[in-house]
């Protein structure tokens, strides 16, 4: 615990800092980003404050899907809205177009990193990855089937609301998958659960509960 809660922190932070580079780099974000701009543009309200109202309203869905939140979930939804808020006061808008792809592959590396460390810390699902492998457990669908389905959805109506899309979100999609998949492993913390659940697998004790753990993001 000692490592994991300050690991899940600094991911979560770290996060909301990598959404707010590829934000400035204007050169197009992620989906769910992309649908964020948009509300903020119709309605005034904060980047943050939007972020975090979606992730309360996809904690919702989590009911009829019967997924279970972890205390990394709820911290998700609090956390990274204002960390992203921080990170677009900090950095400037408006920059030269060179500056602005440094920083989206800034954005894009920072945020495979946070993943990792967030995802590594294992407090349980983030509300919308949760609502993926939910919307998989209840209907068989495939999980990149599920996934593709609500984020060509958030991304139409993002960008029907004037979100910013371009090239940074064909690249988003490409690369972040690779990218968290190298990074996540680096940061994976043991679990007890995990010794005991590779001595079942070696016959050294009878399974008495599921040997896969829940999903973190």
């Amino acid at each position: 615990m000692i490592r994991r809660i300050p690991q899940l922190f600094l991911g979560l932070f770290l996060y909301g800092i990598a959404i707010a580079l590829i934000v400035r780099a204007a050169i197009g974000v992620a989906p769910w980003d992309v649908l964020t701009q948009g509300i903020s543009l119709k309605t005034g309200w904060g980047f943050g404050v939007i972020t975090i109202v979606i992730g309360a309203f996809l904690l919702l869905l989590w009911i009829p899907l019967r997924q279970k939140p972890g205390i990394g979930t709820v911290l998700n939804v609090l956390l990274v809205g204002p960390a992203a808020d921080f990170g677009l006061w900090v950095i400037p808008a408006d920059l030269d177009l060179w500056a602005r792809i440094l920083l989206f592959a800034a954005g894009l590396f920072v945020l495979a990193l946070a993943t990792g460390l967030y995802l590594g810390a294992r407090f349980g699902a983030g509300p919308r990855d949760g609502l993926m492998t939910g919307i998989h457990e209840r209907t068989g669908w495939p999980i990149w089937v599920g996934r593709t389905g609500i984020e060509l959805t958030v991304l139409s109506i993002g960008w029907l609301l004037g979100g910013n899309v371009g090239i940074g979100t064909v690249l988003f999609a490409v690369l972040v998958g690779p990218l968290c998949g190298i990074t996540i492993p680096w940061f994976r913390i043991p679990l007890p659960s995990d010794a005991a659940a590779d001595e079942r697998l070696a016959g050294s004790v009878e399974p008495s509960e599921p040997l896969i753990d829940s999903p973190a993001n």
